[in-house]
């Protein structure tokens, strides 16, 4: 062996140890989709006293925080978005009331004057008007009046000061009448004996003391204490300061929380749509491994080996970084594995072609074919997956929630696909290269064969691009009809960019459309959506729904479907949210068109990035059609399947001309056409190969998922039959009329001085 392939052995081999150790040692963390919980997203607001900016958006999260942690709820996750948002997830929490109750909406800080000390066994509620209240170390004390609020305090800092001996300590700035009133307060504390309780002034946070200390001795009765000399001391330390600064400050600056985006999903969900995609990577990764195999006998089944390493490989790695699966994650994730294959087809099919033409009167031996196959095969390999990288970078950058985390399980899938095919898959195919059985009988390998489908194109040698505006015109016909399905049937749009609320549930017993809905408007909501499927699971999509809305229709259609209506999915989107997330669609769209075109211009052609970008721009108008006619919901997770059609559609044409590029440097004085066809009917074998197997995971997906795991794969079906037609039938001929009259690349990719110029009567096409 050389030492390359050894090296290429050991590294696999490693990688998969320790992917294996990761699997069997550490658990994949799971999205609210599908664990079950609430996520929300608040917006913060201005008022007279503050500004919603970063710095008070931050306090109120640490606010949020304690009130979070204080009700036990398990693994709270709190982070600002941009500048004036909270996204919040609170797993196992499902009753929007609960969260709301749990969340609040403002946070109200207030100082007040303790009394006399309660008696023994006194309520919280006190007697005779007082109000008691536990202090920070539990001890009931009797609160007067709030004589200041927070919105009085100007500044809350830690401080650490050593020369006076008081260590840690939280220094208070009040600001306007807040100070007067603060020296007043103090001022009657201080006439009170040292250790006695009505010494003391108690700062509440939301009906909880967080401190009560005492007015120091050196303070005389009635002078009170001046605003900035105002100091809270005690045994702190510095983690205990800080938080108790925060949370004075955060209390000092209330701002109001509006709930823009709520989403809740039961467990239920999520298991069914944990066990859909198992059963689909199952059936579908099984089926796609027998038609590698079949397609490509023993270096086929080697593919399918390195497809399974693939599988363990990324899913340790989105386990080992952390990365949060929610439900179009899982869905990516599966369909990766369908799309991994594409590099190994690639260097099959360039190998197939390689024994072919390879001259008889000098045979090489299989690993020398191998070889020059990867090598040839590497510039496709890189651009086709740099274009799918584009797409999932689009995708975390401007999507959100469950769209964000698809577009992290894609880039990852990309990256392990190119180490399965480069490292695992060559690997293998390298030592089984050097038996001499399989050396000799290349039929066994599956190189030596050329395949049914290139087969059947050499002996007919069809000519597409004698005639490309035929094709072009088969393209208008499909864009107009989606665009008339668009204009006449108008968009499903999901409650993400519409706003408003959408609850399904899930009923004991079949109900009808008629009597769904019939319940629900006797609920109070007459002008809901409701749609049923499957005869139990009832969905209800509609404006000012609120949450006791939610329980009337919960109860009345528990009423009618057996007596319990459980709740599977509850989300809420406020209207500006629903408006942002329209406009950031279109904006990822519109990014997504100018990435594609700039990188595709930098690495070919700009007549061929145009021939890529119209292939693009047809596959999305005609998937978004496809939608409007048949009625299904176009949603965050349609823009996912979306985006991933931009990258499979950018990715196939990227194949083909990668192969005119090639046979145009071999021949510079060729004509284009001619070459056109060349390198279309040398790529057909992979295209179709390629499309199938990802179509075995994409079927599985549509058959055995249900709701959003069916949108997602039947919209990515339409995708791949379509960017299948689009990359060789729409791409080439566009990239065909705007190269004419234009003169041909030089070897290394320039314009070669004296290069004939391409006409229309070059071979025969019309140009």
């Amino acid at each position: 062996m050389t030492r390359t392939t050894v090296v290429r052995a050991v590294l696999a081999v490693l990688v998969l140890l320790a992917s294996l150790f990761v699997v069997l040692t550490q658990s994949p963390r799971l999205g609210l989709d599908l664990q079950g919980g609430t996520r929300m997203v608040l917006e913060t607001r201005d008022t007279a006293a503050a500004q919603a900016d970063a710095a008070t958006t931050d306090r109120t999260i640490e606010v949020l925080r304690q009130r979070i942690d204080a009700l036990g709820v398990a693994e709270p996750v709190l982070a600002r978005s941009g500048e004036n948002r909270i996204v919040v997830e609170l797993p196992d929490v499902q009753d929007p009331r609960r969260a709301a109750e749990v969340l609040g909406r403002t946070a109200q800080l207030a100082i007040h004057p303790v009394e006399e000390p309660p008696e023994e066994g006194t309520a919280e509620e006190g007697t005779a008007g007082r109000r008691v209240l536990p202090d920070e170390q539990g001890r009931p004390v009797a609160l007067g009046a709030a004589a200041l609020s927070g919105a009085g305090v100007q500044d809350a800092e830690a401080r650490f000061d050593p020369q006076q001996g008081t260590g840690w300590h939280v220094a208070l700035d009040f600001r306007g009448d807040a100070a007067r009133d603060w020296a007043a307060l103090t001022g009657r504390a201080a006439c009170h004996p040292v250790g006695d309780d009505r010494r003391r002034v108690a700062i509440v946070l939301d009906d909880k003391v967080i401190s009560s200390p005492q007015v120091d001795p050196s303070v005389g009765c009635g002078s009170g204490i001046a605003s900035g000399a105002t100091r809270i001391t005690g045994a702190f330390d510095a983690a205990e300061a800080r938080e108790l600064a925060l949370l004075i400050k955060g209390g000092a600056l209330p701002v109001p929380v509006e709930t823009v985006d709520q989403r809740i999903v039961g467990p239920t969900l999520g298991a069914a749509a944990i066990s859909a995609s198992a059963q689909a990577a199952a059936v579908g990764v099984s089926l796609t491994a027998l038609f590698v195999t079949f397609v490509y006998r023993l270096f086929g089944a080697l593919a399918a080996v390195a497809l399974a390493a693939y599988g363990v490989i990324s899913y340790a790695a989105l386990v080992a970084l952390g990365v949060t699966l929610t439900l179009p994650g899982l869905a990516g994730f599966v369909l990766a594995i369908g799309m991994a294959v594409d590099a190994n087809v690639l260097v099959l099919e360039r190998a197939r072609e390689e024994y072919q033409n390879r001259s008889r009167r000098s045979p090489r031996s299989l690993r020398s074919t191998m070889s020059t196959a990867s090598r040839k095969a590497w510039t496709a390999v890189a651009d086709a997956n740099a274009t799918t990288l584009l797409a999932a970078g689009l995708l975390f950058l401007l999507g959100s929630g469950p769209v964000k985390g698809f577009g992290v399980t894609l880039a990852i899938g990309v990256a392990v696909s190119m180490f399965s095919a480069l490292v695992v898959a060559r690997a293998l195919t390298d030592v089984a290269a050097r038996f001499p059985f399989v050396d000799r009988f290349r039929t066994v390998s599956g190189v030596g064969a050329p395949g049914r489908v290139r087969t059947f194109l050499t002996r007919r040698r069809p000519r597409p691009m004698r005639t490309p505006r035929r094709w072009l015109t088969v393209s208008a016909v499909l864009v107009a009809v989606a665009v008339t399905g668009i204009l006449v049937r108008g968009l499903n749009l999901g409650v993400e960019f519409t706003g408003g609320r959408l609850v399904e549930y899930a009923t004991t017993r079949t109900v009808d459309a008629d009597t769904a809905r019939s319940a629900v408007a006797q609920a109070g909501f007459p002008d809901a959506e409701v749609t049923t499927a499957d005869g139990r699971d009832v969905s209800v999509r509609g404006a000012g729904i609120d949450d006791d809305g939610v329980a009337a229709i919960g109860d009345a259609l528990a009423g009618e479907g057996g007596g319990t209506a459980t709740k599977l999915r509850d989300e809420l989107i406020g209207p500006s949210m629903g408006e942002e997330l329209r406009r950031n669609a279109m904006i990822a769209l519109g990014i997504a068109v100018v990435a594609q075109l700039v990188y595709l211009t930098a690495r070919f052609r700009w007549t061929f990035a145009a021939g890529c970008v119209v292939a693009l721009v047809h596959d999305v108008v005609v998937v978004v059609g496809a939608f409007a006619w048949l009625g299904r919901p176009v949603d965050g997770v349609f823009l996912a399947a979306l985006l991933t059609v931009v990258g499979y559609s950018v990715n196939d044409s990227v194949v083909v001309f990668d192969r005119v590029r090639e046979l145009w440097r071999r021949e510079p004085r060729g004509a284009l056409p001619a070459l056109a066809d060349s390198a279309v009917l040398q790529t057909v074998p992979r295209t179709v190969n390629t499309g199938a197997g990802a179509l075995f995971i994409l079927a599985a997906l549509a058959v055995l998922g249900d709701g959003a795991l069916a949108d997602f794969a039947i919209a990515l079906i339409v995708g791949v039959c379509v960017g299948t037609y689009s990359s060789v039938l729409t791409a080439v001929p566009v990239a065909l009329l705007l190269e004419a009259g234009r003169p041909a690349p030089a070897a290394a990719g320039r314009p070669r001085t004296g290069a004939p110029r391409r006409t229309a009567r070059d071979n025969g096409a019309v140009v």
